[in-house]
């Protein structure tokens, strides 16, 4: 993974010393908070319900084991022992006192970490898929495009003041397991018919009050051109992408008023003045950076398949299923990526405590080469681990709670923080992820109704991605009650789609109700080993909407 050099290293201290002059005269009365707030927001602070945030960068959502351990130690010493993974692949500590942000601050930059550019209206953290560098099926790893990205947006005096936060996310597999449509720029890496590596570039995707994909704007873009490209499409939004309006704000606002034909037009006219700039990417810049990213030395390991390691274990049908769930391909024979759920139903989703995270680091460390990912998903990734050490593996992890045999599966849930902490937030989240976790407890269940997607956002700002869920759930405020809108039909990927609200709100009591007939409608429906998905796409929304809402009086 990447290590920081004299420059990272150098910006960092000099950040970091600065936020801690801004943070004591925060303190001392010389700022008022309305003058703090832009100051802090880019530094990844946020003031919420009961405490300030802190939001912390995790880059394409890679960590070395080591960092994690400070992690956990930032969670033991200025938080209540634990930290909210989020979609943002990043970290989030809920219980910050603001006179502790400085001395955390200097421990994460100790780790090469930091928390500058989580928030603000800014290039955010890239992000990519939590099997990066390993998946079999992609081209390349595109952990160092991200690399050089971070690099080129970090600090960086042009997009300092965008209209509006600003994310980018880059896959290179044949599956987008890295939600790419859903981000403002997306980038897809493939090879073309020469060999030569190529861009995919689709502007104005995003959630939010005005849910809209991606649009492609640029294909075929020699990879080599990937930053003045992008700089071309920030320019281009900053000069008019609105400002007097924050809901109207989104580049995908301005890319749907102008069409994306014009759109396109406006970037290429700016492009074709900077496009061999000395931005542009030499081969011995991403030789150079492509060096932290080179493959560990693979030792020799059996080649056994997960599912006959699984039948080894015959006699622990909760290890079998696991091996069918959390288990995914390796590009390197006898390996594979193992993912560790956060969503045993008793914590908030992507809520890890200190001492799991101290335990899958050691994890790394022992059964792999000292990495851990964390996917968009909120769950974390080993992304190495030998197939002959998956039973321990599973025995180590199941001590730890973080072996629940539901990935992609109707309970691994994906969830904001909701109105518990979120001062954004119109109604909890949480509440709703564990009522229905709680009433679809049965895994064997679970595998039984196959891939099915259920995304909860405490507002439209759709932290939780509601809107791609095959079933997605956003908290709405009624007279100061909350209340809970249901869509369907959501699903990301290269097929990815927005869902439809199906009608009227629901209380919050209702709501395990609710997905059951949902789950039901699908069920009657269903044909062979279709996927809700499927089930949904052929079948369409007005069966599930006359099953909800004809119960009950619903």
């Amino acid at each position: 993974m990447y290590r920081y050099d004299q420059y990272d290293l150098t910006l960092l201290e000099q950040r970091t010393a600065q936020f801690r002059d801004q943070v004591a005269r925060r303190l001392s009365g010389a700022l008022s908070e309305e003058e703090f707030l832009p100051l802090r927001l880019q530094n990844g602070l946020y003031l919420q319900r009961h405490a300030y945030m802190l939001r912390v960068a995790i880059p394409y959502g890679t960590l070395s084991s080591d960092q994690l351990r400070v992690l956990a130690e930032i969670a033991d010493r200025w938080d209540k022992r634990y930290g909210h993974f989020t979609t943002r692949q990043s970290i989030q500590f809920n219980w910050i006192f603001l006179e502790d942000v400085p001395d955390i601050m200097d421990r994460l930059a100790e780790a090469e970490m930091h928390a500058i550019q989580t928030s603000g209206n800014v290039v955010r953290n890239i992000t990519t898929e939590q099997f990066a560098g390993v998946a079999a099926d992609e081209v390349l790893d595109p952990r160092p495009l991200a690399e050089i990205l971070r690099q080129w947006s970090t600090m960086n005096p042009e997009f300092t003041f965008l209209p509006r936060k600003f994310k980018i996310a880059i896959s290179a597999s044949t599956t987008d397991r890295a939600a790419v449509k859903a981000h403002d720029v997306g980038l897809y890496l493939y090879r073309a018919e020469s060999g030569e590596l190529m861009l995919r570039v689709l502007v104005g995707g995003g959630l939010g009050r005005t849910p809209m994909l991606g649009v492609v704007i640029r294909e075929a873009l020699p990879w080599r051109h990937l930053t003045t490209y992008v700089e071309a499409v920030l320019r281009v939004y900053n000069r008019y992408g609105r400002r007097d309006n924050k809901y109207k704000a989104r580049i995908k606002i301005l890319v749907q008023s102008l069409g994306a034909e014009q759109f396109a037009a406006e970037v290429e006219r700016e492009w074709n003045l900077i496009k061999d700039s000395p931005a542009t990417i030499t081969k011995a810049e991403y030789r150079r950076v492509a060096a932290f990213f080179a493959l560990p030395l693979y030792a020799a390991a059996s080649e056994a398949d997960p599912a006959d390691i699984a039948a080894q274990h015959a006699d622990s049908p909760a290890f079998v299923r696991w091996c069918r769930r959390n288990v995914h391909p390796h590009k390197v024979a006898g390996y594979a990526s193992v993912t560790l759920s956060t969503k045993p139903g008793v914590v908030p989703p992507g809520d890890v405590t200190s001492a799991q995270m101290r335990a899958v680091a050691d994890w790394a460390d022992r059964y792999g080469f000292g990495e851990v990912r964390v996917s968009h998903e909120q769950n974390l990734i080993l992304p190495d681990v030998r197939r002959q050490d998956l039973y321990a593996l599973w025995q180590a992890a199941e001590a730890h709670n973080l072996v629940t045999a539901n990935i992609g599966l109707l309970t691994d849930v994906i969830a904001c923080p909701g109105g518990d902490y979120c001062s954004l937030a119109n109604a909890r989240s949480i509440p709703i992820a564990q009522a229905i976790q709680a009433r679809f407890h049965d895994l064997d269940y679970l595998h039984d109704l196959g891939e099915l997607t259920l995304n909860i956002s405490g507002c439209v700002n759709a932290c939780g991605h509601h809107h791609l869920g095959n079933i997605g759930i956003l908290g709405v405020d009624k007279n100061g009650e909350e209340w809970y809108q249901v869509t369907l039909g959501g699903r990301q990927g290269m097929e990815a789609a927005i869902g439809k609200v199906i009608g009227r709100a629901f209380r919050a009591e209702e709501m395990p109700e609710v997905v059951e007939r949902i789950v039901a409608t699908f069920l009657e429906h269903r044909v062979g080993d279709e996927s809700f998905s499927e089930t949904y796409q052929r079948i369409g929304l007005a069966p599930f909407k006359e099953r909800v809402y004809a119960e009950q009086g619903m």
